[in-house]
C-alpha cells in the first residue's frame, strides 16, 4: 500500500502525519463512518455511510440502496476519495488562533466498483453486520439476508491504492481539555 500522497495534496502539519500502516488499519477497523467523495461533470458529492475494512483485500466495503447518487456517480467515475475521521477532546486557549481538537483520521484514494459477485456481496454485508451489531448472532437474532433483499442492495468495494493518517492528541494532563457538548456557552468562557 503507499502511503504517499498525490501531487496536488501536500499535507500541511507533516509533524501529525501517521504512515504506520497497523495504526491505520486499525483505526479503520474500530471507526463508525467514513465520508465518500465522487465528482461527475465538475459536480461533487459527499456521501457519509458505515463501512467495513477488510485487511486480508485491503479495501473497503460499504452499501446503499440499489439506485442513487453515489451508484450513478461511481459508474460514471470510480475514482473516490474517503474520509474516516473521529473527534477526541476540545483544547481550550488563551487566543482564539490556538483554539484546537484532538482527532484521529485517515484519508484514502482509490477506485470504487460495485459487487455483482454474490458471495462476496453477502460476505461484505455479513461483515457489516458483525462490525456494527456483533452481540446478535445471525440465525437467531435476525434474519439472514434474503435473495430479494439483496437485490435491493448496492454493496461497494473501494479498492485502496494509497492513505495517509493524521492525528493530534494533546497531553492527558490538560486540565482544561474536555468532550464536545460537555460545556454550554456561558460556562467558563467569554461572555458568562
Amino acid at each position: 500500500m503507499s502511503n504517499s500522497r498525490p501531487d496536488h495534496v501536500d499535507m500541511r502539519r507533516r509533524d501529525r502525519a501517521v504512515y504506520d500502516e497497523t495504526w491505520i488499519e486499525s483505526f479503520l477497523a474500530r471507526a463508525p463512518v467514513c465520508v465518500i467523495a465522487t465528482a461527475v461533470n465538475n459536480q461533487p458529492f459527499a456521501n457519509a455511510n458505515t463501512f467495513v475494512y477488510d485487511r486480508e483485500t485491503k479495501a473497503l466495503y460499504c452499501h446503499t440502496a440499489r439506485t442513487g447518487t453515489l451508484r450513478s456517480n461511481i459508474e460514471a467515475n470510480p475514482a473516490v476519495c474517503v474520509i474516516v475521521f473521529s473527534m477526541g477532546r476540545l483544547l481550550p486557549a488563551d487566543t482564539a488562533k490556538e483554539l484546537s481538537v484532538e482527532y484521529d483520521s485517515v484519508v484514502a484514494y482509490g477506485r470504487a466498483g460495485i459487487v455483482s459477485d454474490q458471495a462476496e456481496m453477502r460476505s461484505a454485508l455479513e461483515g457489516l453486520a458483525k462490525k456494527y451489531f456483533p452481540h446478535l448472532v445471525p440465525g437467531e437474532d435476525y434474519r439472514a439476508l434474503t435473495a430479494t433483499e439483496a437485490s435491493q442492495t448496492t454493496v461497494y468495494r473501494i479498492e485502496i491504492e494509497r492513505w495517509s493518517g493524521k492525528r493530534k492528541v494533546a497531553d492527558r494532563e490538560s486540565p482544561d481539555a474536555f468532550h464536545f457538548g460537555e460545556r454550554e456557552a456561558g460556562q467558563d468562557g467569554p461572555g458568562s
